[in-house]
């Protein structure tokens, strides 16, 4: 195989690589962002659930059942 030839099967390996590193690149960007919304939502949930438990007291203040 002339020195040509690799180098030129070293530059298309080097372009696939490209693609593939800058395609893996973009899908970590939006996992991040999903994320991201993915740990406000939870957070908003943590509130609202704080925020009812505040309004309804809390589960030990209920009576026991009767089998008690």
């Amino acid at each position: 195989m002339s020195l040509e030839l690799r180098i030129v099967e070293l530059e298309t390996r080097q372009a696939f690589q490209d693609d593939t590193l800058q395609a893996l690149n973009d899908v970590v960007v939006e996992q991040a962002q999903v994320i991201e919304r993915l740990k406000l939502q939870v957070a908003e949930l943590i509130k609202r659930h704080e925020e009812m438990v505040g309004q309804y007291g809390t589960e030990g203040e209920e009576a026991p059942p009767p089998h008690y």
